[in-house]
């Protein structure tokens, strides 16, 4: 029998702030982190997004040389994952063996970005490499080996929006496996113009802040920060005394490809990844206790979400509660699979039902969904799904149980 996989440390940076204890408050206490564009100026139909605060720390001492060259991901994924580690009581002797899995999707485009600006502006001559070796999506992981001493089986992933769901679930086959005993998975992204300019002309983003399964909902906003989660072997966390924070009972992945950008109309790839990830669990739909939904605020994905949910769960979708952290978080695109892996995990281990806060008039195709509204509840769950859909059809949900204490 492969490992039974559990999760002993998770860690986050996102709008609501740079760490766990700041991303629960703000969960508990419903705040939105979507606000004005500030760290570029854009002249387009929107100017809303949910960023990280300028006051997040950096958690872990690097030399200054190597700071100068870090992009706004690789410090967000090493603030995440320093405090996933911490929380999870893993010393340099843990990590060294541990696998890394880590996705993203934009890399230190923000940074490239500022550089060509400079460049066309001519206030620099040529341009540096020194400050353009953080471009590429892979550095993150590079960075965290360095900075953390990880020495492990390492990979980075980038399939869209689904991108660090799939580090997730990577990290847990690769205990299962058998290559690790501990694994660091992580998902990393920050805005730049680049994207949110193709956001925008896609007509993809709301001019305020998204509204998911809503019925005057208008699109997604987009977000940015890191998610970290640490798996370990149930048998090897027991052994050194780790506090179980969730189960990872298991996962589905699927792959459409019916367009670059829009879902399957039918939800196809989502339909197969959640039935997958059920199978994988051993789990019937009337196991399930939550859901936190993809919901972007797209009147495509949330119908098609909806669609799907209806499909698998049946008549159990009624007594089901359902939110989409992205009405609080954004949409923080390659980084959305961990940090929601983050907020299920505190939904399981704390008892809480976050809410989808900006929901005023639910989309009447949603009359039998109990959607969770502003402040949000307090519930004991025992089995969570989340799940994320990216562009192309790449597709993931996994299934989280509560720790047993």
């Amino acid at each position: 029998m492969p490992p039974r996989v559990v999760i002993t440390g998770i860690g986050a940076v996102s709008a609501l702030g740079g760490d766990v204890a700041a991303l629960t408050a703000g969960l508990i206490e419903g705040r939105c982190g979507i606000g004005p564009l500030t760290l570029f100026p854009y002249r387009g139909r929107c100017a809303t997004a949910a960023e990280v605060p300028e006051a997040v720390p950096a958690a872990v001492a690097v030399a200054p040389a190597t700071a100068r060259r870090l992009s706004r991901p690789d410090r967000f994924a090493l603030t995440a994952a320093s405090e996933a580690c911490r929380r999870a009581g893993l010393g340099d002797d843990l990590r060294r063996d541990a696998a890394l899995f880590v996705g993203a999707t934009t890399g230190g485009m923000f940074e490239t970005e500022q550089v060509y600006g400079r460049r066309r502006a001519g206030a620099e001559r040529r341009y540096r490499l020194s400050r353009m070796v953080g471009t590429p999506v892979s550095t993150a992981a590079s960075v965290l080996s360095q900075a953390l001493a990880i020495y492990g089986p390492q990979a980075t992933v980038s399939t869209a929006c689904s991108s660090s769901a799939l580090a997730v679930a990577m990290a847990a086959d690769a205990i299962r496996r058998g290559a690790a005993r501990v694994a660091l998975a992580v998902g990393t992204d920050g805005l730049c113009r680049l994207t949110y300019a193709g956001f925008d002309a896609l007509q993809a983003l709301d001019p305020d802040r998204c509204r998911p399964f809503d019925r005057e909902r208008r699109g997604l906003s987009l977000g940015e920060g890191a998610g970290a989660v640490v798996l370990e072997d149930a048998d090897h966390a027991r052994a050194r005394g780790a506090r179980v924070q969730a189960v990872f009972l298991g996962y589905g992945t699927a792959t459409d490809a019916h367009h670059v950008t829009a879902p399957h109309p039918a939800g196809a790839g989502a339909l197969a990844a959640l039935r997958a990830a059920l199978a994988a669990g051993g789990l019937a739909p009337e196991a399930v206790d939550y859901v936190n939904a993809h919901g972007t605020g797209t009147p495509q994905n949330d119908a098609v979400e909806v669609r799907v949910l209806r499909d698998v769960l049946g008549a159990q979708l009624a007594r089901i509660p359902v939110s989409a952290s992205k009405s609080q978080l954004g949409h923080c695109l390659g980084a959305a699979g961990a940090l929601e892996t983050v907020v299920t995990v505190l939904a399981l281990d704390e008892g809480i039902l976050p809410p989808t806060v900006s929901l005023r008039d639910p989309d009447p195709a949603c009359a039998d969904v109990d959607l969770v509204r502003t402040p949000g509840r307090r519930a004991r769950l025992g089995v969570a799904l989340t799940s994320s859909y990216g562009f192309g059809g790449h597709n993931v949900t996994i299934a989280l149980g509560r720790a047993e204490r």
